[in-house]
């Protein structure tokens, strides 16, 4: 599967770069490049696809100087520019959110966010990319199945989007993932626990939470003494 083309839209200067430079961390994305305002961002989709490059997602602001976010994504669909949108704004109105899956927004970010609950965002994206091109890729004449849409829209569903059991923080939930991502090899619920502080029970709990939502892998570890342990690792597929 090719890269996906990213155009990052929003008006404040240091948030750009930040995202722009999310972006460029995420294996299977590349950066189109970012836009200040609406009218930039419709400019510069519409260059790359006469360039023949289209872009494939967008990570557009709701509140930008010139339009409103709907009706950049509404001016998109008009010019006949088909980038699934993730919606990256501070907004919480249900009426916005309401409007925003209307047109097509794939997903939404409420402004501030860590790297970790980027990254499960795009995950989920490529995974649901990924889903429908292998669909399509074994798909007779009659088209997708049930269970073929199904899977492709579950992959969409970030742990993130779910909520969390009580006794659970977001910003626990994300210390622990991003301490996840980066291990090599899978670890124990006593290496989360002496790498971030937290008891093994608490550390065992957030793992079983992420495993049980395909973010980590779970298996038993064999070879150790006493009580039989089971390790995680990140879920790179």
């Amino acid at each position: 599967m090719t890269d996906i083309c990213v155009l990052v839209v929003e008006d404040e200067p240091v948030a750009a770069a930040a995202h722009a430079v999310y972006v460029g961390r995420m294996a299977g994305f590349v950066l189109a490049g970012t836009a200040p305002d609406g009218q930039s961002a419709l400019r510069i989709m519409g260059e790359f696809t006469a360039a023949g490059t289209p872009v494939d997602l967008v990570l557009l602001d709701m509140n930008l100087p010139d339009l409103h976010g709907l009706d950049v994504a509404r001016r998109m669909r008009a010019a006949g520019l088909f980038a699934d949108i993730i919606a990256i704004t501070a907004v919480r109105e249900l009426t916005i959110v309401r409007s925003a899956v209307s047109i097509g927004v794939v997903q939404y970010l409420i402004k501030p966010f860590t790297y970790a609950t980027f990254a499960d965002k795009l995950s989920s994206y490529r995974a649901f990319r990924e889903q429908l091109a292998s669909s399509a890729s074994g798909i007779s004449k009659a088209g997708a199945s049930q269970s073929d849409v199904d899977q492709a829209f579950a992959s969409l569903r970030a742990p993130t989007d779910l909520p969390l059991p009580k006794g659970l923080s977001a910003s626990t939930l994300d210390s622990v993932k991003e301490l996840m991502r980066g291990q090599e090899q899978a670890v124990s619920a006593n290496e989360v626990m002496e790498a971030l502080g937290m008891s093994r029970v608490t550390a065992r709990r957030y793992l079983e939470y992420l495993a049980d939502a395909g973010v980590v892998t779970r298996a038993p570890r064999y070879g150790t003494p006493g009580r039989p342990e089971n390790e995680y690792g990140w879920n790179r597929a």
